[in-house]
């Protein structure tokens, strides 16, 4: 059964191909985190948030990928991180097409 973790948090930008090009290596060096699938970014500049939804293998990879990216994000000066771990449900997931294998 594979995780999502949704997490998202205030941040005053950059965003768009500012954010892109600011987080590239950080976007590459996830792709070598223990359990990782994939992530969406999520970006509002109207709110200043941001985030992400991942997939995980398990929900031990999930949750330990949450505790070290809230103490990165921390480290960058955002306190304040939202994040929710929920099982997937891989048979209603596949029928809307959900990227889950």
């Amino acid at each position: 059964m594979a995780y999502v973790l949704q997490v998202d948090f205030k941040m005053d930008g950059p965003f768009g191909n500012e954010m892109a090009e600011a987080f590239s290596d950080l976007a590459k060096s996830i792709n070598s985190e223990e359990g990782f699938i994939w992530k969406i970014w999520t970006e509002s500049p109207e709110t200043n948030e941001a985030g992400g939804i991942y997939l995980f293998e398990t929900e031990a990879a999930a949750e330990k990928y949450l505790a070290m990216h809230t103490e990165r994000l921390a480290g960058f000066g955002i306190p304040a991180v939202n994040g929710k771990v929920f099982a997937v449900n891989e048979a209603l997931t596949k029928i809307n097409k959900g990227p889950v294998e």
